[in-house]
């Protein structure tokens, strides 16, 4: 019974480390083509956008007032619009894509501040001030370079993600196959 599990732990450990690897060399090809990382990324954007007009559209069909009909079909033909410009305009849609990133990081790093403010004099205080500044610098840095900087945001940012997520997968990975082999 102990072996079949360790062979099955070892076996779904296998197919995470493979993972995890494909990850990493992924985020590391975004990393080092931020711009074709970006418009892949753009792309995959638009493409949800226009699921989501079908999605919205076809609910629309399923509503029994006429408020929620009409207003489904108005949000699925916006959201048809927004997709089908990013499909055709895919420089367009990293800018602003890029654009949208900065907003937020702004808005965060508000937010951040704030919460900072309202904490008092506790420990950990400035871990959270710290990480406020460093997301400020981010919007300054991509609101100073836009739209230039849509070369280069979209595909680092997820590009270190991916790194990172697949790094950890990996060390979570090869922390289980130890602990089971133990």
């Amino acid at each position: 019974m102990a072996d079949s599990i360790t062979a099955g732990v070892h076996r779904a450990t296998t197919w995470s480390i493979v993972l995890s690897v494909l990850l990493i060399l992924t985020g590391v090809l975004a990393i080092a083509s931020p711009f074709i990382a970006g418009l892949a990324i753009t792309a995959v954007v638009g493409w949800l956008l226009l699921f989501s007009a079908v999605l919205h559209i076809a609910f629309a069909f399923r509503a029994w007032r006429a408020g929620t009909v009409v207003a489904q079909i108005l949000l699925g033909l916006v959201y048809g619009a927004i997709g089908y410009y990013i499909l055709r305009n895919p420089a367009a849609g990293l800018a602003g894509l890029t654009f949208a990133i900065g907003v937020y990081l702004f808005a965060e790093a508000v937010l951040e501040f704030v919460l900072a403010s309202q904490m008092g004099p506790v420990s950990g205080r400035g871990w959270l001030i710290a990480d406020g500044v460093i997301t400020l610098l981010l919007a300054v840095m991509i609101a100073a370079t836009w739209p230039s900087s849509s070369a280069w945001v979209v595909g680092t940012l997820i590009g270190i993600s991916m790194l990172f997520s697949g790094w950890t997968r990996l060390m979570l990975s090869l922390t289980v196959r130890r602990v089971v082999a133990a």
